[in-house]
């Protein structure tokens, strides 16, 4: 057993890199209904040592929802950057799940804002949500929401 010479108070955010902070700010705001805490270019130059990104430049966002705060990212340079699409299946894939009360209702919603299904909400059938709905749903930006409607 190894002892730290540190203790973790808290989670501070989950981040996420952005093609359109819009866009995404609509989902979550508009769409789950997040509270938009803060919208900002940040220093360049603090933020290619804090990155080790040359040449970035970068408008962050901080969207606040129920008991957890989420970071969205837009770089604005460099120019030469890329897009990761990664499937569920693939070592370093991420999601946020959600509790809902009406996961038909949350699916209609979130499709409004670009984020599609990537199957068709199912019954879990072992584990701490067995009976619950499910559903996976994914934006142009692969940013991946579950939503949970837990058994009754």
């Amino acid at each position: 057993m190894t002892q730290n010479d540190f203790t973790i108070l808290r989670t501070n955010h989950t981040s996420f890199t952005v093609s359109d902070l819009d866009q995404t700010i609509g989902f979550f705001c508009d769409g789950l209904g997040f509270e938009l805490l803060s919208r900002a270019p940040r220093d360049p130059k603090i933020i290619q040592q804090v990155t080790g990104v040359a040449g970035a430049e970068m408008e962050i966002a901080f969207v606040q929802g129920p008991g957890h705060r989420i970071e969205l990212i837009q770089y604005l340079a460099p120019a030469e950057r890329g897009r990761i699409e990664s499937r569920p299946c693939d070592v370093g894939f991420a999601h946020l799940a959600y509790d809902v009360d009406d996961i038909d209702a949350a699916i209609a919603t979130a499709h409004q804002h670009t984020f599609v299904p990537l199957g068709n909400p199912v019954t879990i059938d072992k584990g701490p949500n067995t009976g619950s709905r499910v559903a996976y749903l994914r934006n142009s930006d692969g940013i991946t929401v579950e939503f949970i409607e837990k058994a009754q």
